[in-house]
């Protein structure tokens, strides 16, 4: 099990400016922040990044949505980091969050739910080292 999850703050968030609500928000649940920036995906790093919903009926859309704006990337650091975030930030659908995660509070729609959290640890080392080196992890 890793201490460390990934997360991405959503374009719809960022361009409401509530990024620093959610980060609040991650800060609140226990969270380190370990590597932090501000970017938007071309749409050549969104597709390599999403390619394992290349398949999928939503993935041009979703290139779509992830593109149209700046985003906020995030590498975190707490013990059971991955389950833990999960917990925070709530179901894929901010309809079926629990009251006061993330999603709830910041999500509009199950395309447009405010933030990304990784689902393993695996993925979250993956996700994070597509934008940090190492030597912008503190």
């Amino acid at each position: 099990m890793s201490n460390r999850t990934f997360t991405i703050i959503k374009p719809e968030v960022v361009a409401k400016g509530y990024e620093g609500k959610v980060l609040d928000a991650i800060h609140e649940g226990g969270f380190k922040i370990v590597a932090l920036k501000k970017t938007q995906f071309s749409d050549d790093q969104a597709a390599k990044f999403y390619a394992i919903h290349k398949e999928r009926p939503f993935f041009q859309g979703l290139l779509k949505y992830i593109t149209s704006s700046a985003v906020v990337v995030a590498i975190l650091e707490k013990e059971n980091a991955v389950l833990d975030f999960r917990k925070i930030i709530g179901a894929t659908n901010p309809e079926d969050a629990a009251e006061g995660t993330i999603r709830k509070i910041f999500g509009t729609n199950i395309e447009q739910n405010a933030v990304h959290g990784s689902d393993s640890d695996e993925n979250a080392l993956l996700e994070g080292s597509y934008f940090f080196s190492l030597f912008e992890q503190y």
